[in-house]
């Protein structure tokens, strides 16, 4: 248990040998049993290639995947594993960097930490948190600081609003970079703070997207190869109507933040709701998440 409610894992190659190499901020996704995908980010540093660690927070009311992982895995076990993937990731040429997590959010930034303190570039770390016994990786940090007071932990209730992001981000030079990861309120506060910084310093994943799930329904989605047609329903997402027909889809976060479930549109508009795809690619129709975006076309036409 690395913390009440949160427990980490070391993956290893089975035969002992190295782990596919990955950048800091990464994830992989992990396929777990049930036909369940869930994407983790990797927390020890890119230089440490035997393991694979990954922090899980145990949610009950989620979708099955944190409980399994809690209640289910067993030392030993084998799992199978996509390649580390990274759309969130660490600048190293930054003169200074600076990082606000908020609880398990503290996953890719651990990882971001521990590269930049083996290139010896200077960090700083907000860390908000509910409780100190809900902490992760309150010992890895205290190794990494070295009593340098790089570390300022915020505990409470209401550590987000406790915690001055706009003060934090208003107070960082032009040079320095600044990385964001925790639950959406934070990455808000942000953002908003971040919006007159120059361009490429501001960096954050969030847990979720920040739009809701398109779930309004009342189209039709067409599979281009097979031609078969499909009523998407009021109250389910696209993912869904497509899982209830066996159409083999790739979904790991159903979050719209992984990516993994990108398809190409042939034909309609799509409505995005995730957080993977630019304002470009939106603006092209050209491709989309289906996992928690849907059509604002009657007709959809998707390359499945």
């Amino acid at each position: 248990m690395e913390a009440d409610g949160i427990c980490s894992y070391e993956f290893v190659e089975p035969e002992g040998g190295s782990l596919p190499p990955f950048r800091a901020g990464a994830h992989i996704d992990l396929h777990l049993p049930g036909g369940r995908i869930r994407s983790y980010s990797l927390a020890n540093a890119p230089q440490d290639t035997s393991r694979y660690l990954v922090a899980v927070l145990r949610e009950d009311e989620g979708r099955g995947g944190s409980v399994w992982m809690h209640d289910g895995l067993r030392v030993g076990e084998v799992l199978q594993a996509g390649v580390p993937a990274n759309d969130f990731a660490l600048d190293e040429s930054a003169e200074h960097s600076v990082f606000i997590a908020g609880g398990i959010g503290i996953t890719p930034l651990l990882s971001m930490i521990g590269q930049l303190d083996a290139v010896n570039r200077s960090w700083r770390l907000h860390y908000a948190s509910r409780l100190p016994q809900r902490t992760a990786f309150m010992e890895q940090l205290k190794a990494l600081d070295r009593g340098r007071g790089c570390v300022t932990y915020c505990f409470g209730s209401e550590r987000v609003e406790r915690l001055d992001i706009a003060e934090i981000v208003g107070g960082a030079d032009a040079n320095t970079h600044l990385y964001c990861c925790g639950p959406a309120r934070m990455i808000d506060a942000f953002v908003d703070a971040g919006r007159a910084r120059p361009q490429g310093t501001m960096h954050f994943e969030r847990f979720a997207a920040a739009e809701a799930p398109a779930v309004s329904g009342g189209y039709t989605v067409v599979l281009n190869r097979s031609g078969k047609r499909l009523s998407v329903d009021p109250g389910k997402t696209l993912l869904d109507t497509l899982l209830d027909e066996n159409v083999p889809v790739p979904y790991a976060c159903s979050n719209g933040i992984c990516g993994t479930c990108l398809t190409q549109v042939v034909a309609g508009t799509p409505d995005h709701r995730d957080e993977f795809l630019d304002e470009d690619e939106r603006r092209s129709g050209k491709c989309m998440l289906v996992c928690c975006s849907g059509s604002l076309s009657p007709e959809l036409v998707l390359d499945l």
